[in-house]
């Protein structure tokens, strides 16, 4: 009974891995730098690199939020078995490695929450409504928030109605502002995440709330002052140093979204056989920097170059929202698709310049995919997971 428990156990973390491999190769992977290789800002190899770094530092500082949500909030009325988790992780990964394979960003966040769903529904769970509510709330908003904020920084940006110098600047302190109030595991007590702002704020012994804001100012305002002077020293490298610090920063988030996409249908059963919840995040975390160091580059060029002619500042235009957008799905538990997020912001940005180059026949393959995904994850789960138990 003990070595059929351990080598189940075994099979459950082996498909976890490979799902975490096919998100660092197709999704968190690819997506964070690909608009600052298409502004030729990074190569491909060093932008699979350093994403990967950047995404296990995400995973552990940031995942636990969604890793929960994934591995418990989905369905109600059973706990997934490790059987259940098994199908619904394996079934994702498939799918997930075709789009790798085919050069189709497909949204892992929709492969894994509708295996994960399908599974549930076939143990004989009870749909959860009101979380699907805020998930498919998200889902919709994201190319039209997304998709239109990137639309109206990269025209202000490239526009001659406001000088460019202090509107980059201006943007970077917005930038500042939403990381001193982004949450991590190392500031808050054991369980919990904390941000700069919520941290630091409350001890200035002006209250609570005015110490967070007044954080908050003082590291938008050294943020968008550094930027400031970089630009007047070197323009066009000072533009190029703030779109790696946004792939950066995209990637660190990829990082603690989309690991809980891996490791989430592990939690019910992991936690009952004592192991914390750190560790599956660690784990989660090197499947994800494996998954961008071997197989990354080939999205992260689809990305770059297939959807829209992508300079500096329109690539700056689309990696602010999917920050902005990425941290909200983190701070709430919602699996999210960065892929959606960032493609969408791609596009928007790509129509300030009036078309450049976006390619209407691949957006509407990857929107086609992306709703096929859903589907079809959510149909092979349930039809796979009724399948073996008819047959066991």
């Amino acid at each position: 009974m003990v070595v059929a428990t351990v080598a189940t156990l075994g099979v459950a973390a082996a498909a976890s891995l490979f799902m975490a491999w096919s998100i660092g190769a197709g999704s968190s992977g690819s997506t964070p730098f690909a608009p600052a290789v298409g502004a030729n800002a990074i190569s491909v190899m060093r932008a699979g690199l350093v994403v990967g770094v950047l995404g296990l530092l995400g995973a552990v500082l940031q995942g636990a939020n969604v890793t929960e949500a994934v591995g418990t909030e989905l369905i109600g009325g059973v706990t997934l078995t490790a059987g259940a988790a098994i199908v619904a992780l394996v079934t994702a990964a498939i799918l997930v490695a075709i789009g790798v394979f085919a050069g189709y960003p497909i949204a892992t966040a929709f492969t894994v929450t509708g295996a994960v769903v399908g599974v549930g529904l076939a143990m004989g769970g009870d749909p959860a409504w009101p979380k699907y509510a805020e998930i498919l709330t998200l889902w919709v908003l994201t190319p039209f928030v997304g998709g239109g904020v990137a639309y109206g920084v990269a025209r202000t940006l490239i526009g001659d109605a406001l000088p460019e110098r202090p509107l980059t600047a201006g943007l970077a302190g917005v930038v500042g502002a939403l990381v001193a109030n982004v949450g991590f595991a190392v500031l808050g007590p054991e369980g919990e995440q904390a941000s700069i702002a919520s941290a630091l704020g409350p001890g200035l012994g002006v209250g609570a709330r005015i110490g967070i804001g007044a954080v908050t100012l003082a590291v938008a305002a050294l943020v968008a002052l550094a930027v400031y002077a970089d630009l007047g020293r070197d323009r066009e490298g000072a533009q190029r140093r703030f779109l790696l610090a946004m792939g950066g920063l995209v990637a660190f988030s990829a990082g603690g979204s989309q690991v809980g996409l891996a490791i989430g249908p592990l939690v019910p059963i992991f936690s009952d056989v004592g192991v914390p919840l750190w560790a599956l995040l660690v784990g989660g975390g090197v499947g994800l920097l494996a998954g961008s160091w071997t197989g990354a580059p080939r999205m992260i060029k689809a990305l770059a170059q297939d959807y829209a002619s992508m300079g500096p500042r329109r690539s700056i235009s689309a990696l602010i929202p999917s920050f902005a957008i990425a941290q909200t799905a983190v701070a709430f538990g919602i699996p999210v698709s960065f892929n959606e997020i960032i493609v969408s912001a791609i596009v928007g940005a790509g129509y300030a310049a009036g078309d450049a180059g976006v390619s209407r026949a691949k957006m509407g393959y990857t929107v086609f995919a992306w709703v096929a995904s859903l589907v079809g994850s959510l149909a092979l789960g349930f039809g796979v997971y009724s399948a073996v138990q008819f047959v066991l």
